[in-house]
């Protein structure tokens, strides 16, 4: 499989979705946009559910070129989806349902059992339960999995959390990050919560008015500043990074996180050496400096490259900066939200040498190596 490609154009009235990308062919992609940029339209579409024009092709298999005349209708399109509300067969039981996900899937295409659907999602002891007894993160546990079982060659979710609580999102959550290790597929995630791409995905289809605004890596630049870009209103600018695992320094319960040459110490992480966490870097985080401090109470204090300065509102700057990289390679980004003023002082400009102090790093909630702690079991 050599990924997704999509190219699609959609008028709805007085909307039109025109988004054109690739994703990955593994991995969550997710994408994110406001109420009404397309999320949903785009996926619909990219399932056949909505006809527009353009081309969708999931590895080596085209499921639309309307330049060739060629259009897959839903039920050939081998995908799973789940909608924002699980909908089950209220006259089955969970296994019912899996077994019928099952059934209606061709035995040469089986690559997913139910044994280890049910393994997935943590349903064993909700087997015998019909769907009117399940919480609303158990029902959409029971739709994912019957979605798995189609053994899909691609995995839409449509904001399969929007219609849960706060306690159902957080049962729920380990479950997609367990999917996330061990699906070999390629997953499309759809969600206006910047917590969730942030915890979830690899790489990043910002929408904005039917169009894609921005894509890449999440972990990437571009992708950072437009998650900023997003964030303007709520003060949640900041960039990713996976980061390995160095060591502990277990008198002082602290840890040593590696990425792009650079070591990065936060509070002790419960993870051996050599396993990978996502670190976030906060802008409103990040204090700049024109020489390195000479004491001071900050341990991430790093050499970096001043690359643009953004305004951000009437008394604010977006400073986007590079760390400085060992052995080649670009550097990792980072954004620090200072003052208009403090930038005055510091007289700052593209292409400077500063220094930057991470007052503090989050630790993203997901694991992205293989030695992961399991979800939580099911609700009896």
């Amino acid at each position: 499989m050599t990924g997704v490609e999509v190219r699609l154009r959609l008028a709805r009235g007085a909307f039109t979705l025109d988004a054109s990308f690739t994703a990955p062919e593994r991995g969550v992609t997710a994408v994110f946009g406001a109420s009404g940029a397309g999320k949903s339209t785009l996926l619909r579409a990219m399932a056949g559910l909505e006809r527009g024009d353009g081309r969708v092709a999931v590895g080596d298999e085209v499921w639309q070129d309307s330049a060739a005349g060629r259009f897959l209708p839903t039920h050939r399109r081998p995908l799973g989806y789940v909608f924002q509300e699980a909908v089950l067969f209220d006259h089955l039981s969970v296994a019912g349902n899996l077994g019928y996900a099952l059934v209606r899937t061709p035995r040469e295409r089986r690559r997913v059992g139910l044994d280890q659907a049910v393994a997935q999602l943590g349903l064993g002891a909700l087997l015998d339960r019909r769907p009117e007894g399940l919480s609303g993160g158990e029902r959409q546990r029971v739709a994912m999995a019957r979605a798995l079982l189609r053994s899909p060659d691609q995995l839409h979710l449509d904001e399969p959390m929007s219609a849960l609580d706060a306690p159902a999102r957080a049962e729920i959550l380990p479950y997609l990050e367990r999917l996330h290790r061990e699906l070999a597929v390629p997953v499309l995630y759809v969600s206006h919560s910047r917590e969730e791409v942030l915890r979830l995905a690899d790489h990043l289809v910002l929408l904005e008015g039917g169009r894609v605004a921005a894509t890449g890596p999440l972990t990437g630049l571009g992708a950072s500043l437009a998650l900023a870009g997003a964030a303007a209103e709520d003060d949640d600018a900041g960039t990713m990074a996976d980061a390995v695992v160095a060591g502990h320094d277990e008198e002082y319960a602290l840890s040593w996180l590696e990425v792009g040459g650079l070591r990065v110490t936060l509070p002790r992480v419960d993870a051996a050496p050599g396993e990978v966490r996502r670190l976030r870097f906060h802008a409103r985080d990040v204090s700049l400096a024109r020489h390195r401090p000479e004491a001071t109470s900050i341990l991430n204090v790093f050499p970096a490259r001043v690359v643009e300065l953004r305004p951000a509102g009437p008394s604010q700057v977006l400073a986007v900066l590079r760390l400085a990289a060992t052995g080649g390679g670009e550097g990792v980004p980072l954004l620090a939200s200072i003052t208009r003023r403090s930038a005055a002082v510091l007289e700052l400009a593209p292409g400077d040498e500063v220094w930057a102090q991470v007052k503090a790093v989050a630790l993203v909630g997901r694991p992205t190596a293989a030695a992961a702690p399991a979800p939580p079991p099911a609700r009896p």
